[in-house]
């Protein structure tokens, strides 16, 4: 069983990703820790507990950044989450309170007390993980493995959603995201290349709003305000699954074609939040920001039918 720390913005895509997660017995939820993105932090870290509390998953939840790494807060997107995080549907009623408010110590701590055995998945932005890196430089080389939702690396003809060069979690916090991109971890990028391949088509959302599972009724419910808002820009066949498809690279990473290259991240200008991938890292630059770089595993290519079918088949059910 691979053990995993799971740090989100919930968010409808995360939500999803969170109970793919828990109804997988393969993975292990040591904790679940909650940063701004989707919603404020009280939004993201009440959906958290929302989640924890109704479906029953074991496992703790603290509250982590309420703003990223230069202290400057964002304009959330409402237009695609919902006021609420969660599509506005009024299901989120938790009034219980995070373990902690203190993220950044809880993965410290649990990577210390289980080296080399965790798999981080992060499924918004990564302030929480640069925060823990400033406690724990040494935290990078005692983690298994760091799975990044994020990211756009132009294959497939996708760049970013935030900016023609820039996915919104790695926009929302430059500077966080280049730090980790600093750090010695064994880290994998599930960016827009692959997840905006994963399309959850009208006949599946169909399957999860008329199952007879709380849970499937419950994503049914919340993804229809996500699927008017891809539709509002054109995707007509179904929304993309982003978050979930990160928890499927750590289930079945044999679903989904990596290239490996250090990665650095623009934090400022008109390319801010970029992803650059150093497809050639035995080459000399004049200016070479790449240079001892530990190299990423980028994700470039999907089998996304068989994403989807882990995703229907874990959480309806063979």
């Amino acid at each position: 069983m691979k053990k995993v720390i799971i740090d989100c913005d919930p968010g409808i895509d995360d939500a999803m990703a969170i109970l793919l997660a828990h109804r997988c017995k393969d993975l292990e939820i040591l904790g679940i820790t909650t940063v701004h993105g989707n919603a404020d932090i009280e939004n993201t870290t009440a959906n958290t507990l929302h989640l924890r509390n109704v479906f029953n998953i074991d496992a703790p939840v603290h509250q982590g950044a309420g703003l990223p790494l230069n202290g400057v807060e964002l304009a959330y997107p409402t237009f695609v989450h919902g006021d609420d995080g969660m599509g506005d549907t009024g299901d989120v009623q938790s009034d219980a309170s995070a373990d902690s408010t203190e993220a950044e110590q809880f993965i410290v701590d649990t990577i210390r007390a289980n080296p080399h055995e965790v798999t981080i998945i992060t499924l918004g932005r990564l302030t929480n993980l640069a925060r823990a890196l400033t406690i724990a430089p040494e935290l990078a080389t005692l983690t298994k493995e760091v799975v990044i939702m994020g990211g756009a690396f132009g294959e497939n003809q996708f760049r970013g959603n935030v900016s023609p060069c820039a996915e919104a979690n790695i926009y929302g916090d430059p500077d966080a995201a280049d730090a980790v991109c600093l750090a010695g971890w064994q880290k994998t990028f599930v960016g827009l290349d692959v997840t905006m391949l994963v399309v959850v088509d009208p006949q599946r959302q169909a399957k999860f709003r008329q199952s007879d599972d709380t849970a499937c009724q419950f994503i049914g419910r919340i993804s229809e305000f996500y699927n008017n808002f891809y539709t509002s820009i054109g995707y007509t066949e179904g929304f993309p699954m982003h978050d979930a498809s990160a928890v499927a690279y750590v289930i079945a990473p044999e679903l989904f074609r990596v290239q490996t290259g250090p990665v650095r991240v623009a934090t400022n200008g008109i390319a801010k939040g970029e992803t650059i991938l150093n497809r050639e890292p035995a080459r000399e630059y004049v200016e070479d920001h790449w240079a001892d770089i530990p190299a990423a595993n980028v994700c470039i290519g999907v089998e996304a039918a068989g994403v989807l079918d882990v995703y229907e088949h874990t959480i309806l059910g063979p």
